[in-house]
């Protein structure tokens, strides 16, 4: 064999084949195709000697004629609320590194949970060509899924799901319970729970869990301790100062259904005179890096983050490739911190004996 040199035409799927005396059709799907689909087509010792030879002769296959070829442009877009949450930037960590792996592209785009944008910023990536979506911020009673469908569009929904399509989340429901369970062992019995939007199914899916298992411990929540929020800072201080203003003073536990909630809340306690920790117990949800390195460490239940995006990712390439696909949640736990472990035990014990 002869290492290519300067100068010299491309080398070719034809020319590969002529050296390997086999049929260029084998070639290209031991080079271009997926692992299961190559597997098929050649030996293990064939797809061997065409790949070496092909790394030997320097070949590199030109997009554009693949692209045309397989009608595929091997790019994902990706759709989130907003890539500045630390949530959604996690997982699409690990959709960038899972598409990565299988030779795709990504790009992602914002659509501030608006319906309108969120079909706008589709249908931008549509007129790219990409081969599929990864929306990782459905709405409860959005018809953009099922219009979707409609025109055969490849997609997999991640970090919120939605009824009868595929979907990579954390299981919501475990988590709630988590928090429930902790908070009851712990000695509480005076809660609130500061529920997130009521169109993603994080935060109802959380909220309901919660509730279900605390009722099932022989507690109740009233309404008016669960209070609907935007999933960012100032909407967890607006329901913390919500709760401080409230009849019947302030709960010895508040449940976030996200980390930023939660965070806002403390803030709202703490101007309001009270010590997390001592006062009131908070708990978050997703576990951020922040969670961990605030004054009073947050208890927060730990959402696989990374996985989500990468099981996204696994799901769209099936899905592509005609396959049905089933939804998939993934395990949390719960990491518990000073916000909670032990908080108020003594107080919250006095409360409900008295």
């Amino acid at each position: 064999m002869k290492a290519p040199g300067k100068g010299r035409p491309a080398v070719t799927l034809k020319d590969l084949a002529a050296e390997l005396g086999i049929h260029v059709s084998t070639v290209s799907r031991v080079l271009h195709s997926d692992t299961d689909v190559a597997r098929g087509a050649a030996s293990k010792e064939t797809a061997r000697r065409v790949r070496e030879l092909a790394e030997f002769r320097g070949y590199s296959p030109d997009p554009h004629a693949t692209s045309l070829r397989t009608r595929r442009t091997r790019a994902i877009g990706v759709i989130v609320p907003r890539l500045s949450d630390i949530v959604l930037a996690t997982m699409y960590e690990g959709v960038e590194e899972a598409a990565a792996e299988s030779n795709h592209s990504t790009f992602v785009m914002n659509s501030h949970d608006d319906l309108d944008e969120q079909r706008r910023k589709a249908e931008i990536m549509l007129a790219r060509r990409v081969d599929g979506l990864i929306l990782g911020d459905v709405h409860a009673g959005s018809s953009l899924v099922d219009d979707l469908t409609a025109r055969h569009v490849p997609f997999v929904l991640m970090n919120r799901r939605y009824s009868g399509f595929p979907s990579s989340t954390c299981d919501d429901t475990t988590g709630g319970r988590l928090v429930a369970d902790h908070l009851w062992a712990v000695g509480h019995r005076s809660v609130a729970i500061i529920a997130g939007e009521l169109y993603a199914s994080t935060g109802v899916d959380r909220t309901a869990a919660f509730i279900e298992r605390w009722r099932a411990l022989g507690g109740e929540v009233p309404p008016h301790r669960i209070l609907p929020s935007r999933f960012d800072t100032e909407g967890g201080r607006q329901a913390g100062e919500e709760l401080v203003r409230g009849t019947g003073g302030v709960p010895t536990a508040v449940f976030a259904v996200n980390d930023f909630a939660a965070i806002g809340a403390m803030g709202a306690f703490r101007a309001a005179g009270l010590v997390v920790g001592q006062d009131v117990a908070v708990v978050g949800f997703n576990d951020t890096s922040l969670a961990a390195q605030l004054p009073i460490p947050l208890t927060s239940v730990r959402s696989p983050m990374v996985e989500i995006g990468r099981t996204a990712v696994a799901m769209l390439r099936r899905v592509m490739n005609g396959e049905d696909v089933e939804s998939v949640r993934h395990p949390p736990e719960l990491i518990v911190r000073e916000s909670s472990e032990g908080v108020g035990v003594t107080a919250a014990r006095s409360a409900h004996a008295g």
